[in-house]
């Protein structure tokens, strides 16, 4: 069926990184979002007030909400596909995860007013009455919301949105509220006992925890989160294939939405090769992998001394030396400056967000072990923070 509908209304469907296609992706999602949830909602809130039924009612409720997301996550697919314009050249696409912080923050509302219903519930509880029609409706609702959750992580994961994915673990979280309200149902009938309040109870949990799940994965984009490491790994690959590439350093990712990722890049070559030879080879690297892997990549050229034998021999006692400490994730740009006096060691080193070790403590460290070779070396240190998650 979700194949179905997916080729049926979304043409180019296979062109998941166009921001056009993900835009009907992204509708037909809130759409089937919207009229299924709707079905689930009236259906349950109507027999939960013929049978008195608080659990059944709140679960129909939380549908109400499932509906009220979907609108919302239609309504930012539609903003998240805006261009660019003045105020905001990086484009819109960050509207995606502003509409997940707010349906995360309208589910969190939602459980914690069920949270308060079913305490009522359980303090003056009124008797439940049992109903086939209940059963059936129940065990309907347990099915389409397992084709929901399907339809939604496998899109998600299809596109990589992190709304629909968070839309996909809310439909199986409400799998689960719904199987406890039906399993409440029949131990009510078999055993008598007035359960409707706590599995109430249980539902309203699930939702809150839901929302509180879905705040911290839907805010985490907007603060600014490390990027994903396959990515990393990919771009540092692609570059490096390339036999004019000694190495990479300073990759940072930065992401404005799905579609919307900017990348920059220190790309290391030999300083002694043909100037015009080297850039061609960084300008053919840009634009195959911004095509290849829809990002915004900007590379900068960086020659590397190679025929020093002096900076080549430093370069593998600085590595000997960074090895053991934790937290370093490697250096670059090593350059001997010699003077009359003193030799100044100059290179960056890349430390990890989780680096222990003080910037003074490094410097100390290095500069000490690189004097037991010569008294007269002072290191000349810039530290730079690791913005991804794995370096080459």
């Amino acid at each position: 069926m979700r194949k179905f509908l997916i080729r049926t209304f979304i043409k180019d469907y296979e062109k998941v990184k166009n921001v056009r296609v993900r835009e009907r992706y992204g509708i037909l999602a809130g759409v089937v979002g919207i009229i299924t949830n709707l079905i689930l909602s009236a259906s349950k809130i109507v027999i939960g007030l013929l049978v008195n039924s608080i659990a059944i009612i709140a679960d129909g409720t939380n549908n109400l909400a499932d509906m009220a997301s979907s609108a919302i996550t239609l309504i930012g697919f539609k903003m998240a596909a805006k261009p660019s314009d003045i105020e905001h050249p990086y484009g819109h696409a960050r509207f995606e995860y502003l509409t997940g912080l707010v349906v995360s923050f309208l589910i969190l509302i939602i459980g914690f007013k069920l949270l308060t219903a079913s305490f009522d519930k359980i303090l003056e509880p009124d008797p439940l009455q049992f109903s086939y029609i209940t059963v059936i409706v129940l065990i309907l609702a347990i099915g389409i919301k397992i084709w929901q959750t399907r339809f939604n992580l496998k899109t998600g994961e299809e596109i990589d949105s992190s709304a629909l994915k968070s839309t996909g673990m809310d439909s199986r979280n409400d799998v689960i509220s719904t199987t406890a309200v039906l399993i409440s149902v029949i131990l009510g009938k078999i055993t008598g006992l007035q359960l409707d309040g706590y599995m109430g109870l249980l539902v309203a949990l699930f939702v809150m925890s839901s929302g509180i799940q879905l705040i911290k994965e839907t805010s985490s984009p907007l603060l600014g989160k490390a990027p994903d490491p396959e990515l990393v790994r990919e771009i540092e690959e692609r570059i490096c294939e390339e036999d004019a590439v000694l190495g990479i350093h300073d990759l940072v990712v930065h992401d404005y939405g799905p579609g919307r990722i900017f990348a920059s890049v220190h790309i290391e070559v030999d300083a002694y090769d043909d100037l015009i030879y080297s850039h061609d080879i960084i300008d053919n690297i840009e634009r195959t992998l911004s095509e290849d892997l829809g990002i915004h990549l900007v590379a900068h050229m960086d020659p590397l001394e190679t025929r020093d034998p002096l900076t080549q021999t430093l370069n593998e006692k600085v590595s000997d030396i960074l090895d053991p400490l934790d937290g370093i994730v490697g250096f670059h740009d090593l350059r001997v400056v010699a003077g009359y006096s003193h030799t100044n060691i100059i290179f960056d080193i890349v430390i990890s967000p989780e680096c222990k070790l003080t910037e003074t403590y490094i410097r100390d460290y290095v500069e000490s072990e690189l004097q037991l070779i010569d008294n007269n070396y002072y290191v000349v240190i810039t530290f730079d923070q690791s913005y991804v998650q794995n370096n080459i």
